[in-house]
């Protein structure tokens, strides 16, 4: 008798990332890169990066309007080295934002040299406004802002602002100007939230972990983010880009979870043989001590020195 078979049809997604693998909660996670260009990157949802922008801005570069520009920035010639920033715009006055989202994993890791390639990448935009012939160097602001969910400092700070300063702690120049929010600092409760700011880190942290829309975050503004970051209102095809972003997010903390807890059984282990190279020079100190001790005191004292040492 010849076996029946059957075939079961299930979409090409599923059986390239497992439901187990790639289930999603209700709302995006901002963390991964489609997640965030979804809900800051795109024309229609503007509105939501001016006003997180400027919840962080002095009200003299508070923004109005922004044009996205080239997120590819190339250096003065082809053997320099270029940056590809997360987003890169551009306000009504011509000052310049770089808003970079940065991942890492658990509080002990942090970005290598990262101070230094943030610093690195905001040169492109002061470079992009040289101007050829006759200029006075006059520069537009230039503004980083970098979201992280690892801690930068060891300061208990959520929110570090940093620019130029001369030795007498005086800003020596205001048209340079980093913002780091350390999201793992952030605390806050949903009944705790006070600021629009507060709002808005809330919603960094903890945003695929809602169940719900918070009764803090349904004005106006939230209610715009939330309707563009639930997944039921993705197409099949935004759907699928998004999961392949949500893997490769968990990869990464699985990769660096994993490089952590092998950093932790490392010092375990030279902890214990430093341990053992201890007690045994210890011991060999010991022995050197009851030979000197030996030569220097009648015999009848041996046994209660060598007591006294063990």
């Amino acid at each position: 008798m010849r076996p029946s078979f059957f075939y079961v049809y299930e979409p090409l997604h599923l059986l390239l990332y497992p439901p187990s693998y790639t289930s999603v909660s209700r709302f995006i996670n901002p963390f991964t890169d489609y997640g965030f260009k979804q809900l800051f990157g795109a024309e229609a949802n503007k509105d939501l990066l001016i006003d997180f922008l400027n919840q962080f801005l002095p009200d003299k570069h508070h923004i109005t309007d922004l044009r996205y520009a080239q997120i590819e920035q190339l250096g003065a010639n082809e053997i320099d080295r270029k940056a590809v920033l997360d987003l890169y715009c551009i306000n009504q006055h011509g000052d310049r934002f770089i808003v970079e989202l940065q991942k890492a994993n658990g509080p002990t890791l942090r970005q290598v040299y990262f101070k230094d390639r943030s610093i690195f990448y905001s040169s492109f935009p002061i470079q992009e406004q040289g101007q050829v012939g006759d200029w006075n160097f006059k520069l537009a602001s230039v503004y980083t802002v970098a979201v992280l969910d690892f801690s930068l400092t060891d300061t208990v700070d959520v929110v570090s602002t940093v620019q130029l300063k001369d030795q007498n702690n005086q800003v020596f120049y205001d048209k340079l100007t980093h913002i780091y929010m350390e999201m793992p600092k952030f605390t806050e409760t949903e009944d705790q939230l006070e600021t629009q700011a507060d709002k808005w880190m809330y919603l960094f942290k903890h945003l695929p972990d809602l169940k719900d829309r918070p009764e803090q975050l349904r004005e106006g503004i939230f209610h715009r983010l939330f309707e563009s970051a639930e997944v039921a209102n993705f197409d099949r095809a935004d759907r699928e880009k998004y999961e392949q972003s949500l893997k490769s997010y968990r990869d990464l903390k699985n990769v660096l979870s994993s490089a952590e807890m092998d950093g932790i059984e490392s010092n375990r282990v030279s902890q214990k043989a430093s341990n053992r190279a201890s007690s045994w020079a210890l011991s060999r100190a010991s022995n050197r001590a009851i030979i000197r001790l030996q030569f220097a005191l009648p015999e009848k004292h041996w046994p209660k020195v060598i007591q006294s040492l063990n």
